[in-house]
């Protein structure tokens, strides 16, 4: 069973497993609509009872095909976030990683009065009133190069005063920044009053640099954390084996051999690696949540298991004595940290 737990300082809940939609936009492949309606149905059969969803997610794609189901569900029992900072405009879509996405093509937009018009775009996609979160997105280096520092300037001056406002005014229930870097997240945390952070791939069983800054701040100032990307887009759920992809390439000698370190003290205690990966961030009691993100059912299924394996208290301990994670990395067993509450 899924568990429930508080998403910082903020009046919410939500699921310690949360579905990511990014593969709803066509993400690297096309899905057709009968394996998203079963990928959704899965998904809340399972308990999941938070969904992550993004404009730039297959130009409109992935938030049009999670509004549909929403209309089938107790609308109070999601929560729902998605992103401001691309805009869509109607017309061919340029190329990317998205097959067959929705025909808009986008653009950068951190503006006050763009994250007003996205956002009520979204919600027109979504088929709804209202969504609990939004996150200003992907305002950092990957996406923005030499010009980050101006955009993320850009977006403080406009994306986030235009969602504090709507926070204040009770329009939604908490703001934040999804992004791939530990560093943009802590340098919003310096310079805004944020309730929450979405990152992707930075905490796991291979990356806990987080723990020496942006995690601490976030704990001391119950900031909740979402994070994405727990198996450092593949490797942590295949395992070292040849082709294994890390953060979206070739995994190196050097990351398969650390894998494949992790991988046996799993193997010793019987727990699949990908379970470990999945459930390690939650140790922590900044994150609030671990999305997943799946294409089909039987992945859902997969993610599932993961976050529901039993896990003894010794592996964790083992992680941490031989070497393979952070001595300092809190971990699931430690009684300090708070599991949260069974899911209704």
């Amino acid at each position: 069973m899924l568990r429930t737990r508080r998403f910082g300082r903020v009046d919410l809940e939500v699921t310690s497993a949360g579905l990511g939609c990014a593969p709803l936009g066509n993400l690297f492949a096309a899905i057709d609509e009968s394996d998203v309606a079963a990928l959704l149905g899965g998904a809340w059969e399972d308990g999941v009872r938070y969904f992550d969803t993004a404009p730039a997610y297959g130009y409109g794609l992935s938030e049009m095909r999670l509004g549909e189901r929403l209309q089938d569900w107790l609308r109070d029992e999601v929560v729902v976030s998605t992103k401001v900072g691309v805009s869509l405009t109607p017309g061919e879509p340029e190329p990317g990683p998205w097959v067959q996405p929705a025909q808009n093509r986008t653009h950068y937009d951190y503006s006050y009065d763009g994250a007003l018009r996205q956002l009520e775009s979204s919600l027109t996609r979504l088929q709804t009133d209202r969504v609990e979160v939004v996150f200003i997105h992907d305002v950092d280096v990957a996406h923005h190069g030499g010009d980050q520092p101006a955009r993320f300037a850009e977006a403080m001056a406009g994306s986030y005063r235009a969602l504090m406002e709507l926070r204040d005014q009770g329009v939604i229930k908490a703001i934040g920044v999804g992004v791939n870097e530990a560093d943009v997240c802590l340098a919003a945390a310096q310079q805004g009053d944020f309730d929450c952070f979405l990152l992707a791939g930075r905490y796991t069983l291979l990356e806990q640099d987080p723990l020496d800054d942006l995690l601490p701040l976030c704990q001391a100032r119950d900031i909740a954390i979402v994070m994405g990307g727990v198996f450092n887009s593949g490797i942590l759920a295949t395992g070292p084996r040849p082709g294994a992809r890390y953060n979206y390439a070739p995994a190196s000698a050097e990351v398969l051999a650390r894998v494949e370190a992790i991988e046996a003290v799993c193997r010793r205690f019987e727990v699949p690696l990908g379970a470990a990966a999945a459930q390690f961030p939650l140790g922590h009691s900044a994150v609030a949540s671990v999305v997943l993100g799946a294409r089909r059912r039987d992945q859902q299924a997969a993610n599932y298991a993961f976050m529901t394996t039993a896990i003894p208290d010794e592996l964790w301990t083992a992680l941490a004595a031989e070497g393979v994670v952070r001595a300092d990395a809190p971990m699931p067993c430690d009684p300090a940290v708070d599991q949260g509450d069974p899911a209704r």
